[in-house]
């Protein structure tokens, strides 16, 4: 006698137990690469398949019910057995698939120029970006791997350090040139400035800590330009509308093609514990895939700073 499956969707799921894992509606399309919407649709249907509320909604996100709690611990096992099975699947397949999250600046400036020769080295391992535009460690993301930028100390996965803070104003030499004024640091002062976002870059130097570091004193004006992404504010640089915070990973192709001509000769450094980390799952047995990846982001990194 074939059994009715009286399971939902995998798609309502995984909403919701990102939902519930996040504390938020927003949160949890933004690690599914959904819509707020799309989410609070797939939880609507849950909450009515099954009679019961499982979320209080808030004023800031929302909050599991008793029976959501409930729910969600068996759906989040459920998941995670599910994951582990596939990847054990995919390991005796002969090839695999690594989902790596990260923000968009990282993927586009450093990743993704290096990536052909990882693709060249491994060709059975595939590599998938997931960009957000909020640091995620894997488990927030379902990825086998996340670059972040955070504080080592206080990540709550295992991690290791990819980059420490480095840093260095720079500008287009065409901005220069329209202004008349030379490439050295004493023209910061004469500059607009390019500025990211407080929530966005969480930690990053900005322009007030900068030019006392500098020995500038204090910051002469506010930012003429802020940016939540900092992929658009390197591309404002480029086009000599501003001065950037060149971070050092991302600005040294454009300083070697004279996109971008850098103030100073030094890089500063912050706090040795502030960079970019690769952290790894806490829940999940890491592949060997996933460490060779690792290994080979790390060593590139190593060649990096022994070349700059």
């Amino acid at each position: 006698m074939h059994q009715k499956n009286n399971l939902p969707p995998l798609a309502a799921l995984q909403a919701f137990e990102a939902a519930a894992r996040l504390g938020s509606f927003t949160a949890a399309a933004g690690a599914l690469n959904s819509t707020q919407p799309a989410i609070s649709q797939h939880v609507h249907r849950l909450e009515a398949d099954l009679g019961l509320r499982l979320f209080e909604r808030q004023p800031r996100g929302v909050r599991l019910t008793r029976s959501g709690q409930q729910l969600y611990e068996s759906v989040a096992d459920g998941l995670s057995r599910l994951a582990q099975g596939y990847a054990d699947a995919r390991q005796h397949s002969g090839s695999a698939v690594i989902n790596l999250v990260t923000d968009f600046a990282i993927a586009t400036y450093w990743i993704l120029p290096r990536l052909r020769r990882f693709r060249d080295a491994h060709p059975d391992v595939d590599v998938r970006i997931i960009t957000s535009q909020q640091p995620l460690l894997p488990d927030q993301a379902e990825a086998d791997i996340a670059i972040l930028f955070a504080r080592g100390s206080t990540l709550q996965a295992p991690a290791r350090q990819l980059f420490s803070e480095a840093v260095t104003p720079v500008v287009s030499p065409l901005l220069l040139d329209r202004l008349q004024l030379p490439a050295q640091l004493e023209s910061l002062t004469e500059l607009p400035l390019l500025q990211l976002e407080a929530d966005y870059h969480s930690g990053w130097f900005d322009w007030p800590a900068l030019f006392p570091r500098l020995g500038l004193g204090r910051v002469p004006r506010e930012a003429e330009l802020i940016f939540n992404n900092y992929t658009l504010l390197l591309q404002a640089a480029l086009a000599g509308q501003g001065v950037a915070i060149g971070w050092s990973p991302f600005i040294e192709p454009m300083l070697a093609s004279g996109g971008l001509v850098a103030l100073t000769e030094n890089r500063l450094g912050g706090d040795d514990d502030l960079g970019y980390y690769l952290a790894f799952s806490s829940h999940q047995r890491l592949a060997p895939q996933v460490l060779t990846l690792a290994d080979w982001l790390q060593a590139e990194s190593r060649a990096k700073r022994g070349a700059s």
